[in-house]
């Protein structure tokens, strides 16, 4: 059981202390993390994603009960 402990906290202690793996060089390492900026979404395409979601479920209601 100890064992088992000291192996994870040398596992810990290897984590914290190594470099990202990716990382080839000093500069990549403090360049600070950027994500794209987020799109425009208008109410119109909300609209059209609705307006599909009917359909869909109407299709998929209204079909078996025409089957019966």
């Amino acid at each position: 059981m100890a064992d088992e402990t000291e192996r994870e906290d040398a596992d810990d202690a290897k984590r914290e202390n190594s470099d990202d793996a990716g990382s080839t060089s000093d500069d990549a390492q403090h360049t600070p993390r950027e994500t794209a900026p987020m799109s425009d979404f208008e109410a119109k395409n909300a609209a059209i994603g609705a307006a599909i979601l009917v359909v869909g479920l109407g299709v998929s209601i209204g079909v078996p009960l025409f089957v019966l």
